[in-house]
């Protein structure tokens, strides 16, 4: 099985190879500040991630261990990148469909917006 994604112009795309394993939903500051809301992403060996255009990505060093993928033109929120772990994370937003994704569990919810609720049944991790 593979799967596909793109920024929402095209300028970057991509193919993940092999099954995506389930996704999280990140309440914390910096990724609500870059996505607008919480991001939902999967972590996926990074030798399952094959680029196909790039010629638009751009990264952003948002700490000393991890870099954001973007897109330059669009601005679309692609990868969290901790360069020193064999994985990466692809925002599920980016992904074509049918994933066959899941959703696993919340993150860092003891940051999140004051604005929205959670209001499934997923385990929440304050941290």
């Amino acid at each position: 099985m593979s799967v596909t994604g793109s920024c929402l112009c095209g300028r970057v795309t991509f193919q993940i190879d092999g099954t995506l394993p389930p996704a999280n939903a990140c309440h914390c500051g910096q990724c609500r500040k870059q996505s607008g809301h919480f991001w939902a992403s999967t972590d996926i060996a990074r030798s399952s991630l094959h680029m196909t255009r790039d010629d638009g990505l751009r990264w952003y060093q948002s700490s000393a261990r991890v870099r954001r993928g973007f897109c330059r033109a669009c601005g679309s929120f692609l990868f969290w990148d901790p360069q020193t772990k064999d994985e990466i994370a692809v925002a599920m937003g980016s992904l074509d469909v049918p994933t066959d994704g899941t959703l696993e569990r919340h993150i860092f919810v003891g940051f999140k917006g004051d604005y929205y609720d959670i209001d499934d049944d997923l385990p929440q991790n304050q941290t």
